[in-house]
C-alpha cells in the first residue's frame, strides 16, 4: 500500500484524529481540511523534493571562502515549503498559523522526509521558534520566532563543541555582559559570546536572509571562572545578521564565522558546520565577540534547550521512519519486477520452467515483512506520540498530565528505535536488490547512508538508553512507566476478547512483565554504574515491547472477519511477523540487564 493509504488508516481508523475537531482549538477543521493539507504537501514533495534527492547527494554543499553553495533545487524546495505555511502549521491564527493538530502536522511532514530527508523541511527552525514561544520574551517572540515561522529566517541549535561532544557539562563557550547597559537591551540581556560549536546542522547557507542560532554558553561566576557542570549553562539568541526591534536587518554582520563544513556519509543536502563565535572575523562595533541575547534566566539554559531537543528527537525518529519506508517501497517495487530463479518444488527446481519474480521467494517475503513491520510499526509510534502532544496541549488536565508523562517515557524510544531498526530495514532493502543494491544505479544505498546518521543525531543511542533507564522509567517513583503499563494492559484486555489475537495478547503481557522485572533488577543495588552498564540492551527490549504493543493496538482497529482487503491482510501479517520473529528477542537482551552483567564494563582497556 502507498504512504497516503497507510497514513489515512493510522490517522483516521486507528488514532481517530478526526475527533480532534471537536476541541475548540481545532473546531474550524475537518477531515477535508486535513486532507487538503496532505494533498499540498504530497504535491510539493513529489515536485520539489523527490526529483532532486540524488542531486543533493552528489552535489554536496561547498564553501567558497565567503558563502556556502547549495544546489538550486534546495532554494526552490525551501521556498515552496515556506510558502505552504507548514512552518507555522500548528501555531495560532493570530500569528499566521493554521492551528492544525500536531498529529496532522507530523503526518504531513512524512511526505517530505520520504521524498528527500536531507533537503530538510524546517525541523530545527520550527523547534527553535517553538522554544522561543515558550521561554522567550514578547519581543523575542515577535522579532525572532515569528520571522522563523514565516520562513523569512531559519534557526539552529548550537550545543556540541569539538572537545565536549554530547558532554554538555564540559562546554567552554563563554558569555560575558556587553557593556554597562547590557541588561537593558530590549531584545534581551546582551552578552558577548566566544567559543566554537561543532556539528551544527544548517549552520550556514543562503536559503534565508538570516539564521538565528540558539547557543548554549556559560556565564562566568564572580571569580571569572566557568561554573563546572551543567549548572552554569545559559541560552542565547545569536543572529547571523543583527536586527532591530522591528525585525529589520541593521546591515551589521554578527561575529559568527563558518570555520568549515563537515563532509558526511549521508544527509548531504543539509549543511553540517563548525562555527566560530566571537573570533573577531566580523567585529561588532570594533570588538570581537558575537552578540547574544539571553533567553530565560541565567544558568537555566539547558532546561530551556530540552524543549527543543525533545522535539528534535521525535523529528529524527520520524525522519528515520520515513527513510526506512522509502527503502521498503523501493525494494518492494524491485521485488515485484525482478525475475530471478525458480521456486523449489517437491522434486527440487525445474530449470525448464521460466524464472519467477523474486517476490515469490519465501526469503524475499521475509525481508519485505521485516521492513514492513519495522517501518509501519515505527510510523504508528511516531504518530501516537504526536497524538499525545495534542492531548498534552488541548486535553483535560488529568489526560494532559498523563500524556506528558507518557511522552517522557516514549521519547527515547521514538528517537532511537526507528534509528536502529529502520536502518536494518534499509539494509534489507539493499539485500533484496542484490548486487544492484550497493550501486548508485538504485536509491537504496543512499537511503542506508542517510539513515546511518540517525543513531547519532540528537543524542547517540547510548545517551537515549541512559536517559530511558537512568531517568525516564524511574522518575516520579516510576509513574510514567506505570501509566505506560496501564495503556499496554488496556490493549491486552481488548485483544483477549478476540480469539485471533489471544496469542499476541499473552506474548505482550509476558514482555511487559519481563521489562518490569528487569527494570527492578537493574536498580536492585541502587548503583547507577551497575544499572546502566547494559542500558542499550534494555532500550532495545523496551522498544520491541512498545512496537509490539503498537502493532497489536493497530490490529485491533481492523474489523473482525474472514475476508479482508489486501491492506488489512498485510497489517495482520506484519503483526504476526513481529510477534513470531522479533518480540522473542527481548529475552536475551533482558538477561544481561537483570543480572547486571559486567562483561562490557569490566573489560580492561589493554585487553582490547
Amino acid at each position: 500500500m502507498g504512504l497516503r493509504h497507510t497514513l489515512d488508516f493510522l490517522l483516521y481508523d486507528w488514532l481517530r484524529a478526526g475527533e480532534l475537531t471537536s476541541r475548540s482549538r481545532f473546531a474550524d477543521h475537518s477531515r477535508e481540511t486535513f486532507d487538503a493539507v496532505f494533498d499540498t504537501c504530497e504535491r510539493i514533495a513529489r515536485e520539489k523534493y523527490a526529483p532532486f534527492n540524488r542531486t543533493l547527494d552528489i552535489e554536496e554543499p561547498r564553501f567558497d571562502g565567503e558563502k556556502v553553495i547549495l544546489p538550486k533545487a534546495s532554494k526552490e524546495a525551501y521556498d515552496a515549503f515556506a510558502a505552504s505555511g507548514m512552518l507555522s502549521a500548528a501555531q495560532d491564527y493570530e500569528i499566521g498559523g493554521m492551528q492544525l493538530p500536531y498529529t496532522v502536522e507530523s503526518a504531513a511532514h512524512t511526505f517530505f522526509a520520504m521524498a528527500s530527508v536531507s533537503m530538510g523541511s524546517g525541523m530545527l527552525t520550527v523547534g527553535n521558534a517553538n522554544l522561543l514561544m515558550v521561554h522567550g520574551t514578547e519581543l523575542q517572540k515577535s522579532v525572532f520566532a515569528l520571522n522563523e515561522f514565516s520562513g523569512r529566517w531559519s534557526g539552529t541549535m548550537c550545543l556540541s563543541e569539538p572537545q565536549a561532544g554530547s558532554s554538555l557539562s564540559d562546554i567552554v563557550t563563554r558569555a560575558v555582559p556587553d557593556g554597562g547597559d547590557f541588561a537593558s537591551d530590549p531584545l534581551g540581556a546582551r552578552y558577548r559570546l566566544k567559543g566554537n560549536k561543532m556539528w551544527i546542522s544548517a549552520g550556514e547557507h543562503d536559503l534565508t536572509e538570516n539564521i538565528i542560532h540558539l547557543v548554549l554558553a556559560k556565564i562566568p561566576g564572580p571569580d571569572g571562572k566557568l561554573i563546572p557542570g551543567t549548572r552554569g549553562i545559559s541560552l542565547f539568541i545569536v543572529p547571523k545578521q543583527l536586527v532591530d526591534t522591528r525585525g529589520q536587518l541593521t546591515g551589521v554582520r554578527n561575529d559568527v564565522a563558518l570555520a568549515g563544513l563537515n563532509h558526511k556519509l549521508g544527509w548531504r543536502g543539509t549543511t553540517n558546520t563548525l562555527l566560530n563565535f566571537g573570533e573577531g572575523k566580523f567585529p561588532v562595533q570594533g570588538q570581537a565577540g558575537a552578540i547574544g541575547y539571553l533567553v530565560g534566566r541565567p544558568h537555566e539554559g539547558l532546561s530551556c534547550m530540552f524543549h527543543m531537543m525533545n522535539e528534535a528527537r521525535i523529528g529524527v525518529g520520524m525522519a528515520a521512519t520515513m527513510l526506512g519506508m522509502a527503502g521498503y517501497h523501493a525494494s518492494l517495487d524491485y521485488a515485484k519486477n525482478r525475475p530471478q530463479g525458480r521456486l523449489v518444488g517437491p522434486s527440487g527446481k525445474d530449470a525448464s520452467q521460466p524464472q519467477v519474480r523474486i517476490i515469490e521467494h519465501a526469503d524475499i517475503k521475509r525481508m519485505l515483512l521485516a521492513q514492513k513491520s519495522y517501518c509501519e510499526g515505527a510510523l504508528a509510534l511516531e504518530l501516537y506520540c504526536a497524538r499525545l502532544v495534542d492531548e498534552q496541549h488541548t486535553g483535560e488536565p488529568g489526560a494532559a498530565n498523563e500524556a506528558r508523562m507518557l511522552l517522557e517515557v516514549l521519547t527515547p524510544i521514538a528517537k532511537s528505535w526507528p534509528s536502529e531498526w529502520c536502518l536494518e530495514a534499509n539494509s534489507l532493502a539493499i539485500q533484496i536488490h542484490g548486487g544492484y543494491g550497493y550501486t548508485r544505479d538504485f536509491p537504496v544505498e543512499q537511503y542506508w547512508r542517510d539513515q546511518r546518521l540517525n543513531m547519532i543525531h540528537e543524542g547517540t543511542h547510548g545517551i537515549q538508553a541512559a536517559d530511558l533507564l537512568g531517568r525516564k522509567v524511574v522518575m516520579a517513583g516510576g509513574e510514567g512507566l506505570r501509566m505506560l503499563a496501564l495503556r499496554i494492559n488496556g490493549t491486552i484486555e481488548r485483544a483477549i476478547q478476540r480469539p485471533e489475537f489471544a496469542e499476541y495478547a499473552n506474548a505482550l503481557g509476558g514482555a511487559l512483565q519481563q521489562v518490569g522485572a528487569a527494570t527492578k533488577a537493574a536498580w536492585a543495588t541502587g548503583d547507577a554504574r551497575e544499572a546502566l552498564a547494559n542500558a542499550v540492551p534494555y532500550m532495545q527490549a523496551f522498544g520491541h515491547m512498545v512496537i509490539a504493543w503498537m502493532w497489536l493496538d493497530v490490529a485491533l482497529s481492523i474489523p473482525a472477519g474472514a475476508a479482508q482487503p489486501p491492506a488489512h491482510v498485510g497489517r495482520l501479517a506484519a503483526t504476526r511477523f513481529f510477534y513470531r520473529y522479533e518480540l522473542p528477542k527481548i529475552g536475551a537482551w533482558l538477561n544481561v540487564v537483570s543480572s547486571r552483567d559486567a562483561t562490557c564494563a569490566d573489560m580492561p582497556e589493554e585487553a582490547f
